[in-house]
């Protein structure tokens, strides 16, 4: 006699989105596995439950905005018409403006002239706007300043968090540090020495180095970098502090992460090292969502029974549109049997992830109707 497949906790999204000492929920996951369609249902689903909700996307494709009936989303939080407001929530969405966050900042943390000569400097102009994990800080950073404003002034009780899309799973958390270190490495440092100081620093050997990035670089870009780096000192403890302060909010009882994925094998890989990596690094972990997940047959013969059938009605010349829909018939318990076995695969490795799972839509998500049925689809006990 077999033994069942273990089944996973169920993830209680109802629960999770009614419990007002969750403040922040962080959806994360490869791309193309639904990760907006989820944070925007999951935002829209807790607003007409009651929650003050802001969603936070970072997705460049602005489908976001199409969904929930916004010409344009940008760094200002806006309002969600049509939200149902019977019971006393509302919903605001908003797109991470990478650059105008990283101006905002360093407007905050500098004196009018200072931060004048950093933001018209060419070598910030390129690192606000392409450096290599910007995007994944300035995201934090957001969520930084959204949270601290809706403890100041109650605008929101709820942060829902669309990660970017990353080619390396989590580099948001990663992001602060990988940021951090750079603007404190050598390199930084020795930029700083000739801006900083003593007439001693300018030695032989920093002069060859100096002449070597002069080659490599151009004199006018070590110039402003130079000019940056030495403009940009006396900001960067706070830079540091900011990152801190944002991993430890990450970290806290308030925040709630969900790993999204399809019922695929990349998809559920990357989710599993998702998975590991938060518990890894203290992360209050939420769950799993598996979006896209084919209903089941609800039906006895197998993918095995079906062929034959149809290889003999192909046989006997009987109709081909009934040998056509048994083939159809079984491809489609192939893939069933395919996600479930994947599925299985995860919780056995995972035992104690709850997960909630989300069956394909007929269609593309393109309004709130959409969104209100994946919220639903999501909420239900599966």
């Amino acid at each position: 006699m077999s033994t069942p497949p273990r089944q996973a906790p169920h993830l209680d999204i109802d629960a999770l989105l009614d419990d007002r000492s969750t403040e922040i929920i962080v959806c994360c996951g490869s791309g193309g596995v639904g990760k907006t369609t989820t944070s925007a249902a999951l935002a829209l689903r807790a607003a007409e439950r009651g929650r003050k909700v802001v969603v936070l996307t970072i997705d460049p494709a602005r489908r976001l905005a199409q969904a929930m009936g916004i010409e344009k989303l940008d760094n200002t939080p806006r309002p969600v018409p049509d939200v149902d407001p019977a019971a006393g929530g509302r919903l605001d969405a908003m797109m991470l403006d990478m650059k105008r966050t990283f101006d905002e900042v360093v407007e905050s943390q500098a004196s009018a002239e200072k931060a004048r000569q950093i933001l018209e400097n060419p070598f910030y102009v390129a690192l606000s706007s392409s450096f290599a994990g910007t995007q994944e800080y300035m995201a934090m950073e957001k969520l930084g300043q959204l949270h601290r404003q809706a403890l100041e002034d109650g605008s929101h009780d709820l942060i829902v968090v669309d990660t970017p899309p990353s080619r390396s799973a989590l580099d948001f958390l990663d992001a602060p540090e990988r940021l951090s270190s750079f603007l404190d490495g050598r390199f930084i440092r020795l930029l700083l020495a000739p801006a900083k100081g003593p007439a001693k620093l300018m030695t032989a050997g920093f002069s060859v180095v100096t002449n070597a990035l002069t080659k490599v670089l151009g004199a006018q870009v070590l110039r402003d970098m130079q000019t940056f780096v030495a403009a940009f000192d006396t900001l960067f403890g706070g830079f540091r502090q900011r990152a801190e302060q944002t991993f430890a909010l990450l970290q806290a009882d308030g925040t709630a992460f969900v790993v999204v994925a399809a019922p695929e094998p990349d998809a559920l890989r990357e989710a599993a090292y998702f998975v590991d990596r938060l518990t890894d690094d203290d992360m209050p972990l939420a769950g799993l969502v598996v979006n896209r997940v084919s209903p089941s047959a609800r039906t006895e013969l197998s993918a095995e029974e079906a062929i034959t059938a149809a290889d003999r009605l192909r046989a006997g010349d009987s109709s081909s549109l009934a040998a056509g829909l048994l083939e159809l018939h079984a491809d489609r318990v192939r893939i069933i049997e395919r996600e479930q076995h994947l599925r299985q695969r995860f919780v056995a490795s995972h035992p104690h992830v709850p997960t909630a799972v989300a069956p394909a839509m007929a269609s593309d998500i393109h309004d709130l109707d959409g969104l209100r049925a994946i919220g639903e689809r999501l909420a239900e006990r599966t």
